[in-house]
Formats: C-alpha cells, sequence, structure tokens
C-alpha cells in the first residue's frame, strides 16, 4: 500500500508541474511536499492557514473537496470536474495541467455565482 501511495504522490506532484506553471507560479514548486499543498491553496484562492486543518480527520477530507472544486473553477471547470480531482487526483490533474484550459485567477475570491467556464 505504501508504495502505491508514494506513486500516486509521484504522479500528482509531476502533473502539479505544469498547472503551476499555467497559475504564473514556478513549476518546480508542485515538486516540493507540503509546499505545493500551500501553492494549491494560493492558486484555488484558499487562506494558507487552511493547510494544518487538512490533516485534522472529516474536516481535512470536507475542506480538501472544497479546495479541488475552486482550483476545478479557477480553470473554468465545474464542481463535478472538482469532485474528480478529489477523488481520482493524479488522473485529474494531470488533465488540468496538460489540457489547454486557462487559469482565469482564484476562485475562491470571486462572488458565488460569478464562476463561468469563460475568462473574468
Amino acid at each position: 500500500m505504501t508504495v502505491f501511495m508514494l506513486v500516486v504522490y509521484a504522479v500528482t506532484s509531476i502533473a502539479l508541474y505544469p498547472l503551476f506553471a499555467k497559475a504564473g507560479r514556478a513549476g518546480w514548486q508542485g515538486l516540493v511536499p507540503i509546499w505545493n499543498n500551500v501553492v494549491l491553496l494560493k492558486v484555488a484562492g484558499r487562506p494558507v492557514w487552511w493547510l494544518p486543518l487538512l490533516i485534522v480527520p472529516l474536516l481535512g477530507e470536507a475542506l480538501a473537496l472544497v479546495v479541488m472544486v475552486d482550483l476545478a473553477r479557477s480553470f473554468g471547470r465545474t464542481g463535478a470536474f472538482g469532485a474528480g480531482l478529489f477523488l481520482l487526483p493524479p488522473i485529474f490533474v494531470a488533465y488540468l495541467g496538460f489540457s489547454d484550459d486557462q487559469y482565469h485567477g482564484p476562485a475562491a475570491r470571486v462572488p458565488l455565482g460569478q464562476h463561468t467556464s469563460v475568462a473574468w
């Protein structure tokens, strides 16, 4: 199981490289453990102080889902795509990183109801 988790983490981290580059961040930041979560929170528009809360059982999963939905919306995707990011991160992060989707800015900073697939 540990090897599987390491492979999932490695694939997701590598996929964060182009995703962060699209968001105007240095791609290498996706390869650094813990720091990649800090940058992911910033890209999604959530506060960095959420980071320690992500390890709290149940609360961490709920917040991670919110962050992934915000990340999807930051790239003009739907909340359902955000659920995919949460459930299958290596696949959905890789798709988002290597697709033609554009970064529109941190979705969490946009008033509710104004998230669209068109650039804001």
